[in-house]
């Protein structure tokens, strides 16, 4: 049996500050770089310590959406739901006081009268 040898690459300079790039932008982790190149995830924090524009102590916080701009939409929504609650309110105040006045001119309870049977 023999044992295989590894190739040893060499990967250029523009090739990696590519890949650290993406990596800084979040469009693909060290795990993915690491399995489609077949570079250990060592030699990938290793490029992404020399070429990354980002500082050593920088942390990058990747969320769809800020948690200030899910607070100002979950607002918002509140804001509408209120507002379409209070407008259908004053509808069925207006139909209670219509029943309530038609109920008074033919002199009797409208509401009993056409109320449906359960």
């Amino acid at each position: 049996m023999r044992s295989q040898r590894k190739i040893r690459r060499t990967f250029s300079t523009a090739f990696k500050k590519e890949k650290v790039e993406l990596l800084d932008s979040g469009k693909i982790t060290v795990t993915e770089l690491s399995q489609i190149y077949e570079v250990s995830t060592t030699a990938i924090y290793k490029w992404k310590k020399k070429y990354s524009k980002l500082s050593q102590s920088e942390r990058v916080v990747v969320e769809k959406i800020s948690e200030e701009t899910k607070n100002k939409e979950l607002l918002e929504r509140i804001r509408d739901l209120e507002r379409i609650v209070g407008k259908k309110q004053l509808e069925l105040d207006y139909y209670k006081t219509t029943l309530d006045v038609l109920s008074e001119e033919e002199g009797e309870d409208l509401v009993k009268k056409y109320k449906p049977k359960s």
